[in-house]
């Protein structure tokens, strides 16, 4: 299966929603604690046992910790980097032309973005400065500030049906959703114990959103009766970095963890660890599934690594 390898440690990978040869992905020096970063562009090779190609990188004086694709425009990227500003680049334009933007409010490091995957024009970045911004395209400032969380906002994810409600994942052991046209979130979810790094809604349930914790597990909640999960799901050994849900199957949902695995859930069963992939040899912190193709998995981790694989088939073969 096509690997490549990146200079600096990985951070976030996603999948192109345009061309399904292509992804991203977002990495940073040092473990992310004190140096550069670079945003890679990565293609397919035609056959799985080529190795992935390069297509453009760019450098930042600070370490890149998330990515989103444009929902807009084909070779356009946002990026979350630790110095709190969001970039925003073109891969058409040459490296010495990006980025077209860079957008500093945030005061401390941009620890995730989400691209707004109905309206198209705007996306959510949340930092560790306890806020979530909501910004357009064609803006230079942000929009608005959603200031309630009371420590790091790790991650935010538009609801995949409603243009302006989100979610975002807290250091405060919360989950709040919001509504853009409200003053304040409109629920609070006290989903863990420990710091919640990670959520995502389902694809095909707009009432169904997944958080991932410290504490190791992953549950699965149903807004309209949030008081105790649907599902808990235990089987890393670690805390657990990401979560994403499927966009070819309403059960299925993938997770990364700092046990280095990469995990594949069905929601809907009670064993539900129906994949398990071994194949990074350090913390594995970014994962995602490819919208184009069904089942078509990347992972990236803090062992310089990215690799793309079919799921059911070995990372490492190949």
């Amino acid at each position: 299966m096509p690997v490549f390898k990146t200079p600096f440690n990985g951070y976030s990978v996603k999948f192109s929603p345009f061309y399904e040869s292509r992804l991203a992905v977002a990495t940073a020096q040092n473990f992310g604690i004190l140096g550069n970063g670079r945003l890679h562009v990565l293609s397919l090779p035609p056959a799985p046992s080529a190795p992935l190609t390069e297509l453009i990188s760019f450098d930042t004086a600070d370490g890149i910790y998330d990515l989103a694709w444009s929902e807009s425009h084909d070779s356009l990227l946002v990026a979350a980097v630790a110095d709190g500003s969001v970039k925003l680049y073109d891969t058409a334009l040459a490296p010495a032309q990006n980025p077209l933007r860079s957008l500093q409010e945030h005061t401390r490091e941009v620890h995730s973005v989400d691209y707004n995957p109905t309206r198209r024009d705007s996306f959510i970045t949340a930092s560790w400065d306890d806020t979530i911004k909501l910004w357009t395209l064609d803006r230079p400032a942000s929009i608005r500030t959603f200031k309630e969380h009371v420590y790091c906002v790790y991650s935010a994810a538009w609801n995949p049906r409603h243009t302006d409600v989100f979610a975002s994942a807290s250091g405060d052991c919360t989950v709040r959703i919001w509504d853009v046209r409200e003053p304040g979130s409109t629920m609070i979810i006290p989903g863990h114990d420990f710091e919640i790094l990670c959520c995502d809604w389902n694809k095909y349930d707009d009432c169904i959103i997944a958080t991932a914790s410290v504490d190791k597990s992953i549950k699965v909640w149903d807004v309209r009766s949030s008081r105790a999960p649907i599902s808990v799901l235990n089987g890393h050994g670690y805390a657990v970095r990401k979560v994403k849900f499927s966009p070819h199957h309403r059960n299925l949902m993938v997770s990364c963890s700092y046990d280095m695995s990469v995990c594949m859930w069905d929601i809907m069963v009670e064993d539900a660890l129906v994949g398990r992939y071994d194949h990074h040899t350090e913390f594995a912190v970014g994962v995602d599934l490819s919208v184009l193709v069904d089942g078509l998995m990347a992972s990236t981790g803090w062992d310089e690594l990215v690799y793309v694989w079919q799921h059911g088939t070995d990372p490492r073969a190949p």
